[in-house]
């Protein structure tokens, strides 16, 4: 477990002085012409034939503002890169062009599959960069998490979630859903990430019991995690200086698919020309080429972002402190025990406690049993004499476990223990409420 120290969450201010270091060299003026060009052919096509409802939903779209937050672009850009290779693939080119009669739509069929591949390089290069950066993030809050069962929990709990999830999309795909309704959802899951983060740093949902009751997991970190995506948080900084270049690059990839979709549509009418084919292949040449430098910087920019900076940096220092401990003093010869009761099978027990030391070091016996319904007991962790410890017990079945810390041994000393001790129902999703 990394230390905390020290530390308290990076600063709005602090990561403005770090993107100071990073400056993104401007986009090509390209990305402007391209896409006012492009632009310009839709609305050309638009002229001579009103959209349809459905095109209308896309143009209204394409006429409005990128969203803000840096996430949700890239997913935007995903879902318009998928559907332009959609537009694309042969089989959902207009008819006309499927039949490539001429040797110029036999030339325009091969410079199509490569437009098709370039797109399709460039949508597996930003799924890895989201895998590689949410992979980050929670490595990186892990790392400041207690290294012991409750780091087990939050990772049986994050990789269950995104089983679910996962069948959650391909339930979705199965039944016919559409690319547009798919990054839907995936956009909605995105935010439920987000959620699951604030809960961690409220202790709240499926992390309550995981983090309310037991020591360790710091406050500073807790601080971060809830406060990290607040709309003028520290991510407010990133997308002031990363945005508009990258809000740019939406609105392009945006422009592509509309000037292909309704240049679809209206192929048996209007066949694309090569001044409008060859802007299309310069257009998506550009937006790769742009767009996988923008990912390739950003990349370097958040593998070395800051979590956590000194709180002498920040100007505060952080004294909020958790300190839910139990004091008892145990008697010459006697013990002390504490009795928990588990519903649920696969629950932890868990358990922190050290001596009040005096001139000199002493330990105490410590052990757990289980008590059956009809009484017998079976001990499930050995005595033991120490000075401190810290640890969990996964319980195999429901029913009464009984912590003992035992001083009979012990003559002429008293022994002072400071304890926190509590059982950790399974870890599972909230269903959501309709």
């Amino acid at each position: 477990m990394a230390s905390t120290e020290g530390l308290v969450p990076i600063t709005r201010a602090h990561l403005a002085s770090y993107y100071d270091k990073y400056p993104f060299p401007p986009l090509s003026d390209d990305v402007s012409r391209l896409s006012s060009e492009i632009r310009s052919f839709a609305n050309d096509l638009l002229d001579q034939d009103p959209p349809n409802q459905g095109e209308s939903i896309l143009i209204k779209e394409a006429d409005g503002q990128p969203p803000h937050k840096i996430d949700e672009n890239m997913w935007k850009n995903r879902e318009y890169i998928e559907e332009t290779i959609f537009l694309l693939d042969k089989p959902n080119w207009p008819e006309e062009l499927k039949q490539q009669s001429t040797p110029s739509e036999v030339e325009n069929a091969v410079m199509l599959g490569q437009l098709k591949d370039k797109l399709h390089n460039t949508l597996k290069f930003l799924e890895s960069f989201q895998v590689k950066n949410s992979e980050h993030v929670f490595n990186t809050v892990m790392t400041y998490l207690p290294q012991d069962f409750r780091g087990t929990l939050l990772r049986q709990q994050r990789e269950r979630s995104e089983r679910n999830k996962q069948a959650e999309v391909d339930a979705l795909v199965n039944s016919g859903g559409s690319i547009q309704e798919r990054y839907a959802l995936l956009w909605r899951q995105q935010m439920d990430r987000r959620r699951q983060l604030a809960q961690l740093g409220s202790a709240t949902g499926v992390y309550k019991t995981l983090v309310k009751y037991l020591v360790g997991v710091p406050q500073v970190l807790l601080d971060f995690v809830k406060t990290i995506n607040d709309d003028d948080g520290p991510m407010e900084e990133q997308r002031h200086r990363y945005g508009p270049p990258l809000y740019s690059l939406t609105s392009m990839i945006l422009s592509i698919r509309l000037f292909l979709s309704l240049s679809w549509t209206r192929y048996g009418a209007r066949k694309l020309k090569r001044e409008q084919l060859a802007l299309l292949e310069e257009a998506v040449e550009v937006y790769t080429t742009e767009f996988e430098r923008f990912m390739n910087f950003i990349s370097e920019v958040f593998a070395n972002s800051p979590f956590f900076i000194s709180a002498e940096v920040a100007g505060a220092l952080d004294a909020s402190k958790n300190d839910d401990y139990k004091e008892i003093t145990i008697p010459a010869g006697k013990t002390y025990e504490v009795l928990l009761s588990v519903d649920s099978v696969n629950s932890y027990i868990a358990w922190d406690f050290s001596l009040v030391q005096g001139k000199i070091n002493m330990d105490i016996g410590f052990s757990l049993e289980f008590l059956s319904p009809s009484g017998d007991k079976t001990l499930m962790l050995p005595y033991r004499r120490y000075e401190s410890d810290q640890g969990n017990f996964c319980t195999l079945m429901g029913g009464s476990y009984k912590l003992i810390w035992d001083n009979t041994y012990s003559t002429f000393f008293r022994k002072v223990v400071r304890y926190k001790v509590d059982c950790i129902p399974p870890v599972t999703e909230a269903v959501p409420s309709d």
